[in-house]
C-alpha cells in the first residue's frame, strides 16, 4: 500500500486497527505460514481548521497542484501557537473541496515544509495521486531545490558541499545537530554567488531534506545563516531582521500527471534584495 507511510501504519498498529488471525498484533510481530492479516483503513478525518481568506502569491496551478511563495513569518501548518493565519488555512479557503487525504487526515497535500522565517517556493498536492508521486520523488532525491542565503563571515572556496548526518540535538530538543546520536544523512551543496565584507550571499542546492539543514549545515562549518538567532549568533547586527535570510528559489520536479519536468523560481523577497544593497 504506497499511498500510506510507516508512521502512519504504525499508529494504526498501536490502535489496534491491524488484526493476525482475528486478533490485534504489534509491529514486532513474526507472521507465521497460514496467517490471515486483516487491516482496516480508518476513513479520512476532517482537519479541524478553518478556511482562512488569506491572499496567496501563487507561482503556478492546475488540477493536481499549486506552487505557493511562501512569505516570512507564514507558518506551513498548525500548530501549538499557531491556529490560524496559516498556509494551510489560507490553501483550505482557496482550494475549497480540492484536497488530499494522506495518512487519514482530509487536509491539503503538504509534502514539504520551509521554516515560519524561510521564504519562497513550495509546491503542495491537491489529490491523493499528486501527493504519492511528489513524496516518491522527495524519497528519491529527485527534487531540485536551490536556496540563497546571506552567511556570517567570508567563504574561501568559490563551492563546496556539507555532507554530515542531522539529528535532534542531544540536549536542546528544539534543535537539529550533526553531533546527534540518530542523525539521518544529509548533504547541502553551497556556491559564492557575492563576497562582502563580512558575509557572503550563497546558492545552497539540497541533496536531501533534513529539517533546518542548511541552517545546520552552514552553522557547523561556522558560516551560521545571517538573522538565525537559533544556530548563530544571539544578537544580530541587523535587529529589524526577522529570522534567517534563507529564501527557496528554484523549485523543479516531474508534474504528476504528465510526468514533465517542472522548475519555478520565486523572486527574492523585497527585504533580502534591500539587505544585498546595503551590504555593497
Amino acid at each position: 500500500m504506497e499511498e500510506l507511510s510507516r508512521s502512519y501504519i504504525q499508529k494504526l498498529l498501536k490502535e489496534k486497527e491491524v488484526l493476525v488471525n482475528h486478533i490485534p498484533v504489534k509491529a514486532n510481530y513474526k507472521i507465521n505460514a497460514g496467517d490471515v492479516i486483516e487491516f482496516t483503513l480508518p476513513e479520512a478525518k476532517e482537519l479541524d481548521v478553518l478556511p482562512e481568506d488569506i491572499p496567496l502569491d501563487i507561482l503556478y496551478e492546475d488540477a493536481d497542484i499549486i506552487v505557493i511563495n511562501k512569505p516570512k513569518q507564514m507558518v506551513v501548518h498548525p500548530a501549538n501557537g499557531h491556529t490560524s493565519g496559516t498556509l494551510v488555512n489560507g490553501l483550505l479557503y482557496h482550494c475549497r473541496e480540492n484536497l488530499s487525504g494522506i495518512n487519514g487526515v482530509l487536509r491539503p497535500g503538504i509534502v514539504h515544509r520551509i521554516d515560519m522565517d524561510t521564504t519562497g517556493s513550495l509546491v503542495v498536492c491537491k489529490n491523493d495521486m499528486a501527493h504519492q508521486s511528489l513524496s516518491r520523488q522527495l524519497k528519491e532525491h529527485s527534487i531540485c531545490r536551490v536556496y540563497e542565503a546571506i552567511v556570517h563571515g567570508r567563504l574561501k572556496e568559490e563551492e563546496g558541499r556539507v555532507e554530515a548526518p542531522i539529528g535532534r540535538h542531544p540536549i536542546e530538543r528544539k534543535k537539529m545537530s550533526t553531533h546527534s546520536r540518530h542523525g539521518k544523512p544529509a548533504a547541502t551543496n553551497y556556491q559564492v554567488l557575492t563576497r562582502f565584507e563580512r558575509y557572503t550571499h550563497i546558492a545552497c542546492r539540497l541533496e536531501t531534506g533534513r529539517t533546518h539543514q542548511i541552517r545546520v549545515h552552514m552553522a557547523s562549518i561556522g558560516h551560521p545563516i545571517l538573522g538565525d538567532l537559533v544556530y548563530g549568533p544571539r544578537k544580530s547586527e541587523f535587529p529589524k531582521l526577522q529570522g534567517q535570510t534563507l529564501h527557496a528559489k528554484i523549485l523543479g520536479f516531474q508534474h504528476p500527471r504528465t510526468g514533465d519536468y517542472m522548475e519555478f523560481q520565486a523572486p527574492l523577497p523585497a527585504y533580502f534584495v534591500h539587505l544585498l544593497n546595503s551590504l555593497k
